[in-house]
């Protein structure tokens, strides 16, 4: 595991966007801490404000029952102020793009938490490392910290020489098959685009949907333009295109979108996939509503569920390879790490610097145990015969992988972002051709990679 995540570091992708964010002021010092004397008083400091309440507030979007980063982060605030009774943790949660926008206008009001949870991939991140709104974590990282922590993931939380996180899980982009649907359809686990249209021929003549989709949130679609476009042209010409979108417009994107409404055409995917949410996607894939789904590893908590149809009968697998493209099977979507980063601004820096690490270890470890993603962290100590076995197909395809690009949303500039994303709904709802989807493509701004 460790030879694989120090592969991981060396290929992981960490994107960056320009985005408006006005730089924040610097932190000052109340002036009455700074008239405090600094004479004989100061040798009780330490004993006279250990024991003075502290309120540490954190907002994630860990908020669904199926998700064990929930009971994670529930569990952490009634440990720690256990540990430490006058520290108080208060913990908010609001998921997906709700989060992205409730955290972007707290940031720019001044109103954000000390601790805010960060979508993996420089560009998300990275301008308000720029803005001076994050903390740099390095001066309150022990050794002891450190050295938990899998080979070459922490690495992945460094911006510009400096610390601003500690990795909890990390995510891989997988093909979800239904095996009771695929054996009573007679189709093959798709190891190549021809294969795929078979399978979902035949898992369309059996009564099933073959691919499950929920479009209305746009993001789920975009995972599939992803993946094609990365099978089609290969890792290296999505990374030059980021950089030169002028290289959108080219024949590897062209077929990918137009493999793309193939898919559409072959009707392939679920007819209410434009007005299906995320939310609603993998809920009807665990209720048995269609044979397969492209997600990250994150929807396992749900497709194992003890009350889910699909417990026992899913089955993850490497996104086909195309007979005409450069991809292979070991460029994977995903990589990436996610993490909680310290608002500039806390009145406690030390303290929110010890939580983010105690929480940080505490999902990493136990989140690997309940499937919540792979490990970060050194899990060596523990009892993994608890790992489902959807994590340990996750876990073995990921060591195969020799590229790996995060999802292109926290990777495009925010406002090329959304232009992507929106791209791909009108291409899957047949509204613009592949030529009109690659010659928009080549609008976008371009990406400055790390």
């Amino acid at each position: 595991m460790k030879k694989h995540l120090k592969k991981l570091s060396a290929l992981l992708l960490m994107g960056s966007m320009v985005m408006g964010l006005t730089a924040c002021s610097k932190t000052q010092v109340p002036k009455e801490e700074a008239d405090q004397s600094t004479s004989t008083e100061n040798k009780d400091t330490s004993s006279q404000t250990q024991d003075e309440p502290i309120t540490i507030t954190l907002w994630h979007q860990s908020v669904s029952d199926t998700d064990p980063v929930k009971r994670i982060i529930e569990e952490s605030v009634e440990e720690y102020h256990e540990l430490h009774p006058h520290i108080t943790i208060v913990q908010d949660g609001v998921t997906g793009e709700q989060y992205k926008t409730k955290i972007k206008t707290a940031f720019a009001a001044g109103e954000a938490p000390d601790i805010a949870y960060m979508f993996g991939g420089g560009s998300f991140v990275k301008p308000y490392i720029d803005a001076d709104y994050l903390l740099p974590i390095d001066e309150y990282l022990t050794e002891e910290t450190k050295s938990k922590v899998l080979d070459g993931m922490l690495e992945n939380c460094v911006y510009n020489g400096k610390t601003y996180t500690l990795p909890t899980i990390t995510f891989l982009a997988n093909l979800y098959c239904n095996t009771e649907m695929f054996e009573k359809a007679g189709a093959d686990y798709p190891t190549n685009w021809t294969e795929l249209l078979e399978a979902c021929e035949k898992l369309r003549a059996a009564g099933y949907t073959p691919i499950l989709l929920g479009e209305k949130d746009t993001w789920p679609g975009m995972y599939w333009y992803d993946i094609i476009s990365a099978r089609q042209a290969g890792n290296p010409a999505l990374l030059e295109a980021f950089k030169d979108p002028s290289k959108f417009n080219s024949e590897p994107f062209i077929k990918a979108a137009d493999k793309m409404q193939q898919l559409v055409k072959a009707n392939a995917f679920n007819e209410s996939m434009l007005s299906m949410s995320y939310s609603e996607m993998v809920d009807g894939f665990a209720a048995g509503q269609g044979a397969m789904i492209f997600q990250a590893n994150w929807v396992h908590p749900t497709f194992e569920d003890e009350e889910a149809v699909t417990n026992g009968k899913v089955k993850a697998i490497a996104f086909p390879i195309f007979e005409d493209g450069k991809g292979t099977a070991t460029e994977f979507s995903g990589g990436g790490t996610d993490g909680y980063y310290i608002n500039a601004k806390t009145k406690h820096p030390k303290e929110v610097a010890e939580y983010l690490a105690y929480l940080s270890e505490k999902i990493g470890r136990e989140g690997y145990l309940d499937n919540a993603g792979l490990a970060c962290w050194d899990v060596s100590d523990l009892d993994t015969s608890s790992v489902s076995t959807l994590a340990k197909e996750s876990a073995a395809l990921m060591e195969t992988g020799t590229s790996y690009i995060t999802w292109w949303d926290n990777i495009l500039p925010a406002d090329s972002s959304e232009d992507y994303k929106n791209l791909v709904a009108e291409l899957l709802a047949l509204k613009i051709t592949p030529e009109q989807f690659a010659e928009r493509m080549s609008k976008l701004n371009p990406t400055e990679l790390q």
